[in-house]
């Protein structure tokens, strides 16, 4: 396995996945990309006022939102000296994420793991800031997600 992920759970969420699940999706994800690089991430689980403040200060959105991505910026002059690569932070919302899967008819579990890919291909650089790096993001969820056993997330219940 080529990611490590270090989980804090900071909510009351009802369900959330295990950590070796969510290494076991993000490692699909890197495999799908071609990234054969060490990394590390940081997942952390929080209710929806600490997923609204956080929109808030880093992205200017006054409301709560599903998940939020934050890119390590490791000095090069460190990253070349460790063993492992620090991808960055991921942070979901489970109440939202829940939520929303029951009014969209998807299963939490596919929810789950299209937030963390999601989070994971934002950490990698990808966008979807323009119609075409969405287009590119939206196909590599799909594809990632079929390779996991789920079904297309854009195809609402």
């Amino acid at each position: 396995m080529n990611v490590i992920i270090e989980i804090a759970n900071d909510c009351d969420c009802q369900w959330a996945p295990q950590r070796k699940t969510c290494e076991s999706w993000v490692q699909t994800a890197l495999d799908a990309l071609g990234e054969s690089k060490r990394y590390s991430i940081s997942l952390r689980f929080v209710d929806e006022v600490e997923s609204e403040h956080l929109n808030s200060v880093y992205r200017g959105q006054h409301n709560a939102t599903n998940v939020l991505s934050f890119p390590a910026e490791v000095p090069p002059i460190f990253s070349h000296q460790l063993e492992i690569n620090i991808l960055g932070d991921i942070v979901i919302c489970p109440a939202i994420l829940q939520r929303e899967a029951d009014e969209q008819g998807k299963s939490s579990e596919a929810h789950w793991t299209h937030l963390l890919i999601h989070g994971v291909l934002h950490l990698l650089g990808y966008d979807h800031e323009t119609d075409i790096t969405a287009a590119t993001m939206e196909q590599l969820e799909i594809n990632i997600l079929e390779k996991l056993g789920f079904p297309n997330p854009y195809l609402v219940g």
